[in-house]
């Protein structure tokens, strides 16, 4: 049954690696799967939450910070220590290979879980920018597939728990501003 379940996975990556290779998908997903390349629309981004908006914003914006650096740690010096999953750049020479091969595990993604873990929580509090949040972290994630990186696995097992962590830390937000403001995000929900 692990077999089975296991070449729809090397299928999936290969249809994703192979069929769809083209030079317009390669100088893309090159750039996107980079997370120098999204440095300036963070930095952006958090400066905006963070000195434009009120209490909720400002501790929105650290909390961000706090989510990023649990889901990058339990991801890459957590699971994937533990779970040892090689990356099918190892293990399939005849992947197209455009960013060199890596040499930590595999599972999970990492590139899945901070982008979904940061994709649910800012979605859950500025909602009507929650397609912007979701297909950015959808398109990084296929990025990893693309590139040869990481099996398929990898990245729903990553979105998973980026999806996860994301929401607990909206609910840990949520309970710290009540705790220490008194207010109610629902009041104002952006």
């Amino acid at each position: 049954m692990l077999d089975f379940f296991y070449n729809i996975d090397v299928s999936i990556l290969f249809f994703f690696n192979q069929t769809l290779s083209n030079p317009l998908f390669d100088k893309f997903f090159v750039f996107i799967t980079n997370v120098k390349n999204w440095y300036l629309v963070y930095i952006i981004f958090w400066s905006l939450m963070f000195f434009k908006g009120g209490k909720k914003s400002k501790l929105t914006a650290v909390m961000l910070i706090l989510l990023i650096l649990a889901s990058d740690q339990i991801s890459s010096h957590l699971l994937k220590n533990l779970i040892s999953r090689v990356r099918p750049c190892h293990v399939h020479q005849e992947l197209n290979l455009l960013t060199g091969c890596l040499n930590s595990f595999s599972f999970p993604s990492s590139h899945a879980l901070n982008n979904f873990a940061a994709a649910t929580f800012l979605s859950l509090f500025f909602n009507k920018y929650k397609y912007i949040f979701v297909s950015a972290a959808v398109l990084i994630s296929i990025s990893r597939v693309y590139l040869g990186l990481h099996y398929p696995s990898d990245i729903i097992g990553g979105a998973a728990l980026g999806f996860l962590l994301g929401y607990l830390f909206y609910i840990l937000t949520v309970k710290i501003n009540l705790l220490f403001f008194k207010e109610s995000y629902y009041e104002n929900k952006a």
